[in-house]
């Protein structure tokens, strides 16, 4: 005998099922029809859907204020304690037109400093050379100025310490402000100072020969440093082809670019002080000058004269 699960349903009660489902489901079409042709057409409040159809699209009334989420804070908004952006506007000189450009807050860190940094104070040693007619490695040029000194050569860092100004302390208490306009190459030690015959006699007896200093560096004030910076290009300069210096800068140059396209180029540095573009690019054009604090003054374009100092008349803020 077969399992009850099994058993087929017979024809008869399939068919007597079948009229009562057939039934219903004329009532509710026509339930639907009588619906759909009420005179107002719309559904009851009780009609209404309370959930969105697919595919159906709302407009908010006209009348109705649209709503914004709250934007979620993202890692690169500043939190509140974040100190605000500051952005420091270029300073143009057009020629020897007098300019200002904003400081930089003073840093014992400065951002661009290489091996010698302000607020430091350095051990070495100090010696003394004939300096001739003030020329040196630097490039400056023949000078009656006495108060200079050459740069040892780890201290020297490619003429980065070119035009630096710096203040030198014998053990005894004496002491001299030198400008950097020379290289003392090897074997002059990390620290020392080839100083002129001059400033090493303010320190003491040229009969000592060396002695132990200290030493810093200076961002002064007038009348040591001078009012304004210069610009000069090199012998043979042109169009095609340019070395720039900067002369007379308060304090150590970190940067030297020209202007190229929309944008800045930096140009390398040698270490007889001369920034080159070997290319061309930015010779005669405007010029930006960086400081080891990070100030800029941004020059308008000036003639290529070789061997020709042009004044600026900007100067870079006193630290």
């Amino acid at each position: 005998m077969a399992s009850p699960s099994h058993r087929r349903r017979s024809p008869r009660k399939w068919r007597a099922a079948l009229v009562p489902a057939v039934v219903v489901a004329a009532v509710a079409l026509a339930a639907s029809l009588l619906m759909a042709l009420r005179p107002d057409g719309n559904p009851t409040a009780a009609d209404a859907p309370t959930s969105p159809v697919a595919g159906r699209h709302s407009k908010a009334p006209p009348t109705a204020p649209s709503r914004a989420l709250k934007p979620t804070p993202t890692p690169s908004m500043p939190s509140p304690s974040s100190p605000p952006a500051t952005t420091t506007a270029p300073t143009r000189a057009s020629g020897s037109a007098s300019a200002r450009a904003t400081p930089q807050p003073a840093s014992a860190s400065a951002p661009l400093a290489g091996r010698i940094r302000p607020s430091v104070t350095y051990d070495g040693i100090a010696t003394f050379y004939d300096t001739g007619n003030g020329d040196g490695a630097c490039l400056y040029g023949p000078t009656d100025e006495v108060m200079t000194a050459a740069m040892n050569h780890a201290d020297y860092e490619t003429s980065q310490a070119c035009g630096a100004y710096v203040r030198v302390r014998a053990s005894g208490g004496a002491s001299v402000t030198v400008r950097i306009t020379n290289e003392c190459p090897l074997p002059c030690a990390p620290g020392q100072l080839d100083l002129s015959a001059q400033a090493f006699a303010k320190l003491a007896a040229p009969s000592a020969g060396r002695i132990p200093i200290t030493w810093s560096l200076l961002s002064p004030g007038t009348p040591e440093a001078p009012e304004s910076i210069s610009i000069r290009y090199k012998t043979g300069s042109s169009s095609h082809w340019c070395g720039i210096q900067a002369v007379g800068h308060r304090n150590p140059l970190a940067r030297l670019e020209v202007r190229d396209g929309g944008g800045w180029r930096q140009l390398r540095r040698t270490e007889y002080n001369y920034f080159l573009s070997e290319q061309g690019r930015g010779c005669g054009g405007e010029l930006r000058l960086t400081d080891l604090y990070g100030e800029r003054l941004t020059l308008d374009g000036l003639p290529v004269r070789p061997d020709v100092l042009q004044p600026t008349r900007v100067q870079f803020a006193a630290h």
